[in-house]
């Protein structure tokens, strides 16, 4: 695909997706108001914070602070390349795509703690270090699941692993994979039960100072992020573009869509975590359920 037009394409995936994700957030919301307030609301936002002021600190790493929603959006377009919207149509399906989406999103890890460490005030940096803590208790059951999807294929490439699921989704044959990837990619987003660097009880922690454009930004970018997820998890466990009948951009815009909709229900569905407990929560629980994933599809595939 020729430079330009990748570019424009996989940023108007995101940018679509992002006002989807405002959109399904506003209406699975506790004030929604009907359908024309979902779609109406991410632009009167957009248009709010394009006119705040921003907030300034003192002595903040400006360079930093302008660098991390930047790098969180760059993260989420550096994992959609990886995934062909149709066997024709695919932005880079590189030979270890799923290596490259997984380093992607597991470097999330690092826009969070710039933006939490950049404006030079407490709670964000506390909120910066929730994530890390975070990161090291979700990065290796989520690793797990993405490249076990990789077996039946016998091949780290995204386009083989959807071509794999011809006669069966890898949801079916790695029952235990979805749940596991849909719980680590919300943590990942650091979305609903896990917007733990983002809690109330910091006032906003890791973008408390952030305001304006610059919240917007980053509010934008972390839907990105969510966007990336709902695309690789509906390449990989529900078949992408395979389906009867619609065409195959089709099929992973649904399939993306449905994915897209539980993450954002999620937020509204669960409580905050506390970080002690998600810390917990991954080691023991997430990390052995996804050991067993990966056991369990080396057996099948033996």
């Amino acid at each position: 695909m020729n430079p330009v037009v990748s570019v424009l394409f996989v940023g108007g995936v995101l940018g679509i997706g992002a006002y989807v994700v405002a959109v399904l957030d506003r209406a699975f919301g506790p004030v929604s108001r009907g359908p024309r307030d979902w779609f109406v609301w991410p632009i009167r936002r957009a248009a709010f914070l394009a006119v705040q002021r921003r907030t300034e600190t003192e002595r903040p790493d400006a360079e930093a602070w302008i660098l991390a929603p930047a790098l969180l959006a760059a993260l989420a377009a550096a994992g959609l390349t990886a995934v062909p919207v149709t066997p024709s149509l695919a932005v880079a399906d590189v030979s270890a795509g799923v290596v490259l989406f997984g380093a992607a999103m597991i470097i999330v890890m690092v826009a969070v703690f710039l933006q939490g460490w950049s404006p030079n005030s407490l709670f964000p940096l506390i909120g910066a270090y929730r994530f890390a803590a975070m990161a090291l208790s979700f990065g290796i059951p989520f690793s797990l699941v993405v490249l076990t999807t990789a077996i039946p294929a016998e091949s780290l490439s995204v386009g083989a692993i959807v071509a794999s699921q011809e006669g069966l989704w890898n949801v079916v044959r790695q029952p235990l994979g979805l749940p596991v990837y849909l719980v680590t990619g919300a943590a990942v987003a650091f979305w609903g039960p896990f917007r733990i660097p983002e809690g109330t009880d910091l006032a906003g922690g890791a973008v408390l100072e952030a305001s304006g454009s610059a919240r917007a930004v980053w509010r934008i970018a972390r839907a990105g992020v969510l966007v990336t997820l709902s695309v690789m998890g509906a390449a990989i466990f529900l078949g992408g573009h395979l389906g009867p009948v619609l065409p195959g951009w089709a099929w992973t815009a649904l399939k993306t869509l449905v994915l897209l909709a539980v993450f954002v229900w999620s937020g509204h569905a669960f409580a905050r975590m506390r970080v002690e407990r998600f810390v917990w929560f991954g080691w023991v629980v997430l990390l052995p359920v996804a050991l067993v994933d990966v056991f369990a599809s080396g057996i099948l595939a033996l």
